[in-house]
C-alpha cells in the first residue's frame, strides 16, 4: 500500500507555526526514509539482498526478469548449474536495473531478460518501457561488455481468466511493443528472442490457456516451451 505524505500529515491548528512546520517537515523526512528503504517491495529486497550474497561468475547463466523468471527451476531445466536465476516477483524494469551491480560485478558470460509486463500493469507506457529497457541493456554492455545479452520478447496475456486484470488488459499492447524491443535488439547488436509467437493461442495474440491457469504465470508446460526455445542459445557458445 502506498501514501502520498499529505494524507498522513496530521493538522496541528493549536500548535505556534514554527513547531507545526518543524513536525511537518520531519514527518515528510520519515516517511521518504522509509519509503526509499522499501522502494519496491519487502519482496524485492529480500531477494536481491540475497542475490547480492550468491557469487555470479564468467561461466554463468544468469536469467534476469520478474515473478515469470522467478518461477523457473532453471539450473534443473538445462541440467546446468551455471544458469541462475535473479527473477523477482513483482519487478519492474527498473527494478532490473538497480540490482545489476550484484550480476554484473561477476561478468556473466550470458543474460537472459525479460521484463515489462508489471509496468504495462502499472500503466506504464509501452514507449517508456522500451526507454527503460534499453537503459537495462546499456548498462549491462558498459559495466560487464563480454557479457552476451539475450533480449527476450514479453510474454502474452490472457484476460478471459478474470486475474491480474490490470496487466492482462494491455494484451493488445504487447505485439507492437515486442516490435520495438527487436528493432531495439537490432541497434544495439543484441541477441532478440522471440518468445511471444509460441505462447499465443494459433490465431489470436492471447496466451495460450494450455501455458497458464490465470493469463499471467506459467504452469510447468510453459516453462518445458521456454528452455526448448532459448535452449539452443544455452549450449551453443557462438550465439
Amino acid at each position: 500500500m502506498s501514501y502520498s505524505f499529505f494524507t498522513i500529515i496530521p493538522v496541528y491548528s493549536n500548535i505556534p507555526m514554527k513547531k507545526n512546520s518543524a513536525i511537518i517537515i520531519f514527518v515528510i523526512i520519515t516517511f521518504a526514509t522509509l519509503n526509499a528503504q522499501n522502494k519496491y517491495s519487502t519482496f524485492y529486497d529480500q531477494r536481491a539482498t540475497l542475490f547480492e550474497k550468491l557469487p555470479v561468475s564468467a561461466e554463468d547463466i544468469v536469467f534476469v526478469g520478474n515473478s515469470i523468471t522467478n518461477g523457473g527451476e532453471w539450473s534443473e531445466l538445462f541440467n546446468d548449474m551455471r544458469v541462475k536465476n535473479r527473477g523477482i516477483s513483482g519487478d519492474i524494469c527498473m527494478g532490473v536495473y538497480d540490482r545489476l551491480d550484484a550480476i554484473l560485478g561477476g561478468q556473466p558470460a550470458k543474460l537472459f531478460l525479460l521484463i515489462g509486463i508489471n509496468d504495462l500493469g502499472r500503466n506504464t507506457s509501452p514507449d517508456t518501457v522500451v526507454t527503460h529497457i534499453k537503459k537495462v541493456v546499456d548498462k549491462i554492455i558498459t559495466d560487464s561488455p563480454k557479457t552476451k545479452i539475450y533480449l527476450q520478447s514479453i510474454l502474452p496475456v490472457n484476460d478471459s481468466f478474470r486475474k491480474f486484470e490490470g496487466h492482462t488488459k494491455h494484451w493488445k499492447e504487447i505485439k507492437p511493443l515486442n516490435k520495438k524491443l527487436f528493432r531495439l535488439a537490432c541497434s544495439k547488436q543484441i541477441t532478440y528472442i522471440d518468445l511471444f509467437a509460441d505462447f499465443v493461442t494459433p490465431g489470436t495474440e492471447k496466451l495460450d490457456p494450455k501455458f497458464t491457469n490465470d493469463g499471467l504465470h506459467l504452469l510447468g508446460e510453459g516453462y518445458l516451451k521456454w528452455a526448448e526455445i532459448v535452449k539452443p542459445y544455452i549450449i551453443d557458445t557462438e550465439k
